[in-house]
């Protein structure tokens, strides 16, 4: 299946305008690092120090408007940088808390299932309470009403910071149904690409906090998720074309820190 024409097309343009308003706007840290620059050269320590910059905001430059863009073909909406909701009940955040309890003293494993069938029970007991909760990276609606709210995370994400998620995915649960009981609703985090290839990802780390089978989706298994099964490659096809065809704009850009 894969992407549509409209899709690839779509695509290779966020990927240009993004790196092009990149390239208008950069302008590399003025500290002096005279034995990088006489080992390296000005325009070799100028491309590391806009790669280093660029990776700092591809999930929201280039990641999440390419997510919204292949899954509107698949997707009856999708969006980014979507509020869940503004109230939580106070029973609910109660179910919360007793989740994350048990879940770092190691008393319960993690099911997301048993989880929000439980914060279902409690949506809307107790009094209402106003939060100001992470903003959702994407939130898709599927063509049957179910509701994703994806959390959009670097290729290593600090270890230490799964509480946090853990406590935001089941946060954003308890919103979406303080306002609506009955909804259908998911919530997980998404990782672009396997920095580990060709090894399977390393999600040790995670175990104890998330539920893998139903809080993960790492590289293709995203994307395809996302666009169709071949979705991934043809995603990766689209920034090969892309920097192929912008190489001699790159490389003019570049070619001034030589002198």
């Amino acid at each position: 299946m894969g992407l549509t024409r409209k899709q690839i097309s779509d695509v290779e343009q966020v990927l240009k305008s993004s790196l092009r308003k990149k390239f208008q706007n950069y302008n590399p840290e003025p500290a002096s690092m005279p034995f990088h620059t006489r080992l390296l050269g000005k325009d070799r320590l100028a491309l590391y120090s806009f790669i280093h910059s660029l990776s700092t905001n591809f999930g929201t430059a280039i990641f999440e408007p390419i997510a919204v863009t292949i899954s509107e073909g698949n997707f009856k909406s999708a969006k980014s940088h979507a509020i869940a909701g503004e109230y939580i009940y106070e029973d609910a955040q109660f179910e919360i808390q007793k989740t994350m309890d048990n879940l770092m003293t190691a008393v319960a494993s993690p099911n997301k299932i048993e989880e929000i069938d439980t914060i279902r029970k409690f949506c809307q007991s107790g009094s209402k309470r106003k939060v100001n909760l992470t903003r959702v990276d994407i939130q898709l609606e599927s063509k049957a009403g179910e509701l994703y709210l994806i959390d959009l995370k670097t290729a290593k994400p600090n270890a230490g910071g799964f509480k946090e998620f853990k406590r935001t995915l089941l946060e954003w649960a308890a919103s979406v149904l303080a306002s609506n009981p009955k909804a259908e609703v998911n919530t997980l985090i998404a990782i672009p690409y396997n920095p580990y290839e060709p090894q399977p990802y390393n999600r040790w780390t995670m175990r104890g906090m998330l539920d893998l089978e139903n809080e993960l989706k790492v590289g293709d298994e995203f994307w395809n998720f996302l666009g169709g099964e071949g979705a991934y490659e043809d995603l990766l096809d689209c920034f090969e074309r892309v920097g192929v065809e912008l190489r001699e704009e790159i490389d003019q850009y570049f070619a001034k820190f030589t002198r």
